[in-house]
């Protein structure tokens, strides 16, 4: 059968079990931005990859978005300045690990006017515009990796243009406890469509179809209207409510739902012509 014939139901997967969700520890609450910390130590390191190279210098001043390090190889991406500042020094520091290992990393002190380097960023309206090698550049020149939880560099996976039937928005969030994904789709609807909408331009991907469980009204209704407020843009994505079981969100159940296709342990998912994106990703 082919895959498009398939995509007309929801299907089961084996196993499964409902968890104790644990979500309105936190699902009532709504994003709130950090202050600025006065030094930032950005690891070279910030993705499954190779690390970036640094491209500046100490006592360099750099604006917010400005390339500070470069990719340095086929899979990694370049790291960016997450404020404008000055760079205080380059060297090891302790990271996120739980060895509490050092690591190269740049020390950038922030000056409080958080201001973008020049040209960024893009608007949504001309990325959607662009040429769909040109968007892949952009979406690696600006340094996008995987939000799902493998932190895989996001322009790879765009790198199979004219291979992908199926794109397949990932936005269950099965696992108790964890809501960001719920929170991020109810106040940034428009951004994870948007997101979407260029992942599907640069893949040439026919279809989309976004995958949430049925605990989450509030963001498949903000979901649905910003699909709707994309208009004739948004032709052929469809949002599939699905039956919250765990582990719904992991990446080959999700598929089976969708799709019908099971994806055998030896082979990906763009072997069946299927690519999975998480909601923080597109966003």
């Amino acid at each position: 059968m082919s895959l498009l014939n398939t995509l007309g139901r929801l299907w089961r997967f084996h196993g499964g079990v409902h968890l104790p969700e644990h979500k309105q520890e936190s699902t009532g609450l709504p994003i709130t931005v950090l202050a600025a910390a006065g030094e930032l130590v950005l690891p070279l390191q910030q993705h499954i990859g190779a690390p970036a190279r640094a491209c500046v210098q100490v006592g360099q001043p750099v604006a917010k978005g400005e390339v500070i390090a470069r990719a340095d190889g086929y899979v990694s991406v370049p790291l960016h300045a997450p404020t404008s500042g000055t760079v205080l020094a380059i060297e090891p520091r302790p990271i996120a690990h739980p060895s509490g290992i050092d690591a190269p990393a740049i020390v950038l002190a922030a000056d409080g006017r958080d201001a973008w380097h020049p040209g960024l960023p893009l608007p949504l309206e001309e990325g959607l515009a662009l040429d769909p090698a040109v968007l892949r550049a952009r979406v690696r020149e600006s340094g996008i990796v995987g939000l799902g939880g493998a932190a895989f560099p996001t322009a790879v996976k765009l790198n199979l243009h004219g291979r992908i039937q199926v794109l397949i928005l990932n936005a269950a969030e099965c696992e108790p406890y964890l809501t960001c994904d719920d929170v991020l789709m109810r106040e940034r609807a428009r951004e994870v469509i948007g997101g979407l909408l260029l992942m599907r331009r640069a893949l040439d991907a026919g279809r989309c179809l976004i995958g949430i469980e049925d605990n989450k009204p509030e963001a498949a209704a903000a979901l649905e209207a910003a699909l709707h407020a994309f208009g004739g843009a948004a032709t052929g994505v469809e949002l599939r409510v699905i039956p919250t079981l765990y582990p719904s969100g992991g990446e080959q159940q999700l598929i089976r739902v969708l799709t019908g296709v099971e994806v055998a342990r030896s082979r990906r998912p763009v072997d069946s012509g299927i690519l999975c994106q998480n909601v923080g990703t597109a966003a």
